[in-house]
């Protein structure tokens, strides 16, 4: 493989004040105080570990997502961020993304983060429905998440994004709509509007809500859709609108396949070697035992017979067409080994092809479980 694929940084602060009950990410709730230093020194010593497997490449995005990024203060994101930098060449212009709830407090220390570094804040907002935000255990207001978004759009960022939930419980098709006014309204560069769905070893997967009916979350997708298209958004992933230019790069090098190094509690990394080996690692989920010391849980090379599955899965949850030669540039293989399954999902109608590109279709969006399973293999 003559050209590795572009490098990202994902870093995981695992805190939050108190767990939601949809959520399944590594979250903890905060007992005590945040340990600011401590948790960054470990950061930072996880990072050296990782260095290597950069192979010399810079970074061209980071993520600092959680948990509650934002409940770390000024300057422990100061010393995170001047630590990446002594450790790593940053790409000119890189995109450094900081997830931020909409609290009164953290937001008063959004310059002090851009001041680090940061220049790019995503604002978990999920509703802007009092009743809504206190059914899935949000801790901020109305109010505060739009004096969030205004403050963000008045620092003078590159960009911010507004993290929006529909098919919350009981939620008439007008209510998630007026939601989605709403957050137009505020303007943001960005949008990510996603189903809530119930997940395992959840609260709401123990104890499941109302939601609402298929026919209504179709309704709520189709004319949301409309809204969002006709405010200048361009959907380009399953649940991310932005204005043109505004996509954020971060989440691009996922999809299209990049390389990301993960580091903090249960983060997790995709690192391709010269030699076309995918290697994945993730990290200690629990605070307790990654503060110990112990970063790295576990580590594995992607078969290759896997490698065609985890390609178009990360592909086609993109709308843009996918260059051809990126399969071969990326997983190392030949096309002939997915032509079959290519020739198949042509045949049913998920994909049109070119002599350059592969492109899903609006069949092929409705049917994604359908499209990959072709490219699954059978234990």
């Amino acid at each position: 493989m003559a050209d590795l694929p572009p490098l990202s940084l994902y870093i995981h602060i695992p805190w939050c004040v108190q767990k939601c009950p949809y959520c399944d990410f590594n979250s903890h709730a905060l007992k005590g105080d945040v340990p600011h230093d401590e948790y960054v020194s470990h950061l930072l010593r996880d990072l050296d570990n990782e260095v290597p497997a950069a192979q010399g490449r810079a970074v061209s995005t980071i993520f600092i997502g959680g948990g509650t990024p934002s409940l770390l203060s000024g300057e422990a994101m100061q010393k995170l961020l001047d630590g990446v930098r002594t450790r790593l060449p940053l790409a000119a212009g890189a995109e450094i993304t900081m997830e931020a709830n909409p609290g009164t407090v953290e937001a008063g220390r959004f310059a002090a983060y851009q001041a680090a570094g940061v220049n790019r804040i995503s604002i978990g907002v999920q509703s802007f429905s009092q009743k809504k935000l206190q059914r899935l255990g949000r801790i901020h207001g109305p109010d505060e998440a739009k004096r969030a978004a205004q403050l963000a759009s008045s620092l003078g960022l590159r960009s911010f994004n507004l993290d929006l939930m529909h098919g919350l419980p009981d939620q008439s098709l007008e209510e998630a709509l007026g939601d989605l006014r709403q957050a137009i309204a505020l303007n943001p560069p960005h949008l990510s509007w996603y189903q809530l769905t119930i997940e395992p070893n959840t609260l709401f997967g123990s104890r499941p809500p109302v939601l609402p009916d298929d026919d209504t979350l179709w309704d709520i997708f189709e004319q949301g859709d409309k809204l969002l298209s006709a405010a200048g958004y361009q959907q380009y992933e399953t649940s991310a609108y932005a204005k043109p230019g505004y996509q954020c790069q971060h989440n691009l090098n996922y999809w299209r396949f990049g390389d990301y190094l993960g580091i903090g509690c249960g983060a997790h990394g995709k690192i391709t070697w010269p030699d076309n080996r995918i290697v994945r690692r993730a990290k200690t989920r629990h605070p307790r035992g990654y503060m110990a010391g112990k970063y790295l849980d576990r580590e594995h090379e992607v078969a290759v017979a896997d490698k065609p599955f985890e390609f178009f899965m990360n592909r086609f949850r993109l709308l843009e067409p996918v260059p051809r030669n990126d399969f071969l540039q990326l997983t190392g293989l030949s096309e002939t080994v997915v032509r079959p399954q290519l020739d198949e999902a042509i045949a049913q109608g998920y994909l049109t092809e070119t002599a350059s590109e592969w492109q899903i279709t609006q069949h092929g969006k409705l049917f994604l479980n359908s499209l990959l399973g072709l490219f699954l293999v059978d234990d």
